[in-house]
């Protein structure tokens, strides 16, 4: 028998098999999603929980005594003039931390206790009392007492054109401008407003909000202007 020839070798390439793109992968990458998402909310839920407290439910104990002002009102460029003559603009007490006093010249009994707890209110925030400027904003022409001079000694005390303020201040309703301590931040914005006709109980009350704001801007803030 003749010998087998040798034959070439035949190669036969077949196709691999088509993937299935709508198959059982989806499902498990949907579930990972899921899982994913699950996961962030775990992470994300105390930081939405302390907006939700702190916006929303807003616990009794966060409250300030003062009043916020919302939006802030900015210092305007409103004329002033010392005592002793000399002329200036508002917006030049910017850079300090302002407690304002409202009130006529003859200074009735509303004012001199404004005063007195202005000055009683700085005096106790100890070694930080020197970020904080008592400001009497004098809103008529009538003539200052010589007798207020010595406890204005380390106030800045300025006259304005009767009704100027309008523009700015504003008193709470049933409540007349002289009859509130007003805040001023070192930014220039009226942010603050106390309760009307303090008393010692409402003073220590105060205190504590300006403590707390003193302490906030810390980082920030430097005394003097």
């Amino acid at each position: 028998m003749p010998p087998a020839q040798d034959q070439p070798l035949g190669l036969t390439v077949h196709a691999m098999p088509a993937l299935d793109r709508s198959s059982a992968r989806k499902p498990s990458t949907v579930a990972g999603r899921w899982k994913l998402l699950a996961v962030l909310l775990v992470c994300a839920a105390p930081v939405i929980a302390s907006y939700v407290t702190y916006y929303v439910i807003r616990p009794e104990g966060r409250r300030n005594f003062g009043e916020l002002v919302d939006p802030q009102r900015p210092l305007p460029a409103l004329a002033t003039q010392t005592l002793d003559g000399r002329s200036g603009e508002l917006s030049a007490l910017r850079g300090q931390w302002l407690l304002l006093s409202v009130a006529g010249g003859a200074c009735d009994a509303r004012c001199e206790s404004n005063l007195y707890f202005q000055r009683q209110l700085r005096e106790a925030l100890g070694k930080e009392k020197e970020r904080l400027d008592r400001v009497w904003l004098v809103n008529d022409d009538a003539a200052v007492s010589e007798a207020l001079q010595p406890a204005l000694a380390a106030s800045t005390v300025l006259r304005l054109a009767p009704g100027a303020l309008a523009q700015w201040l504003e008193p709470a309703a049933g409540q007349r401008l002289q009859d509130h301590l007003y805040l001023v931040d070192p930014l220039g914005n009226w942010m603050m407003r106390f309760p009307a006709n303090m008393d010692a109980a409402a003073a220590a009350k105060a205190k504590r909000d300006l403590d707390r704001l003193l302490r906030a801007s810390a980082g920030w803030d430097k005394e003097g202007r």
